[in-house]
């Protein structure tokens, strides 16, 4: 079962690239958040989401709103893609426990060892304002975000 819209977002604690380590309930007061897990670093789908994610970056800078994503890929290999691509807006690191945090928020692929994509908005106060999940291979819809972020 994933995380619904309404309840308060499990908190976490994972590194990013840096190997520093990002807690999600840091931003609580501060800024919302939206949190993008998606299955691999280096994955067609996956570059093209997070690509337009950074094209359009703005959107959500503007709106007060930090973009986080979450794979199960080590921090080396997220540092890679993200130098690669010049993404600027921090990746972290699920992978050990491996999938934990994906798990918490239901969106763990036990049979293929990653993370669906699942994609939460989580306001300001800490609740999800707006959760969707999609299966591997299904590419998401990013107006769908944008009418949610435009909405808080």
């Amino acid at each position: 079962m994933s995380v619904e819209v309404g309840s308060q977002a499990p908190d976490f604690t994972l590194n990013d690239y840096n190997k520093e380590q990002v807690t999600l309930s840091s931003f609580q007061g501060k800024k919302s958040v939206l949190l993008v897990f998606y299955p691999f670093a280096f994955s067609g789908i996956c570059q093209g989401e997070l690509c337009q994610v950074r094209d359009e970056l703005a959107t959500y800078d503007n709106a007060d709103v930090q973009v986080i994503g979450v794979s199960v890929d080590t921090p080396f290999s997220l540092k890679a893609w993200a130098e690669q691509q010049g993404y600027q807006f921090p990746l972290l690191s699920d992978f050990w426990p491996h999938g934990e945090v994906a798990k918490t928020y239901g969106v763990f692929n036990d049979a293929a060892g990653l993370a669906n994509r699942g994609t939460f908005l989580i306001d300001a106060s800490g609740v999800v304002r707006y959760a969707e999940v999609n299966q591997p291979g299904e590419a998401r819809d990013q107006e769908a975000w944008k009418k949610a972020v435009a909405a808080l």
